[in-house]
């Protein structure tokens, strides 16, 4: 159902049963897929590709203009993926020539009053509590989980299963399967819960407990601790996912704690 106050363009590509609320405004340039709701005082500008069976709460702007001086107004995207819900007063921007889209994954979810800026990628599942504020460029992987008020430097990356606690700013890159927490950003320990709850087996837990004492406990530099994981750790795709994380950043991943 579109609400009769709802602005839509009549070139916009609204799916079946979807709800567009009071005093939203769809442009021309947008998709949206079957199923989604979308509540009153939304903003969907061209280039937004909303998938199946979102939810976006009122207040928020979604495939706005980019906070960046370099755009100059080429037409790019921003995709948001199925079953993804934007809570209220959320921004997210549109890409820029540097990658052309902004991406949301599947079944995340956005907390109230966060901001997504151009170009950044977020994987499936991850969820972001209120007030994280994503800078340009910036990559989360899947079932990563931001605390709010999180802050987060131009073209940080974080890993998948990462945790990141309330208040944290990232300048650095985040490896997958770790907690971080203070300030400067440091490790904290294995995300051992939120391993648990997504299904890891106590076997997996203690294999990444091992690759990580390398990592951070051993007064090893990365070079020298990728070295000895390669040499003590057996093969698994867990622990190919934390060397070719470290191996390939490069702002550097975060330090251990002093």
């Amino acid at each position: 159902m579109i609400h009769s106050l709802a602005v839509v363009d009549p070139k916009a590509k609204i799916g079946e049963n979807v709800e567009i609320g009071p005093f939203s405004t769809i442009y021309g340039d947008v998709e949206i897929g079957d199923g989604t709701q979308i509540g009153p005082n939304v903003t969907i500008f061209d280039g937004a590709r909303i998938g199946q069976n979102c939810k976006i709460f009122p207040g928020a702007v979604i495939s706005a203009n980019p906070q960046d001086l370099k755009y100059k107004g080429e037409e790019t995207c921003t995709y948001i993926g199925n079953n993804t819900t934007i809570r209220e007063c959320v921004t997210i921007n549109k890409g820029t020539s540097e990658s052309m889209e902004t991406r949301i994954g599947d079944n995340c979810l956005i907390m109230a009053y966060c901001h997504i800026a151009h170009d950044c990628q977020v994987g499936d599942f991850s969820i972001f509590s209120n007030n994280t504020t994503l800078a340009g460029h910036v990559i989360i992987g899947k079932h990563v989980i931001l605390s709010g008020m999180t802050a987060f430097h131009q073209f940080t990356h974080v890993g998948d299963y990462a945790f990141i606690a309330g208040g944290t700013m990232v300048r650095k890159d985040i490896p997958p399967f770790i907690k971080v927490a203070r300030e400067p950003a440091s490790f904290i320990g294995l995300n051992s819960i939120g391993l648990e709850r997504r299904g890891f087996s106590s076997e997996k837990i203690e294999e990444l407990q091992n690759i990580y004492r390398i990592l951070y406990g051993q007064n090893k530099n990365n070079t020298q601790a990728v070295e000895a994981i390669l040499e003590e750790i057996k093969p698994s795709p867990e622990r190919d996912a934390v060397v070719n994380f470290v191996k390939n950043s490069e702002r550097g991943i975060v330090k251990g704690l002093k």
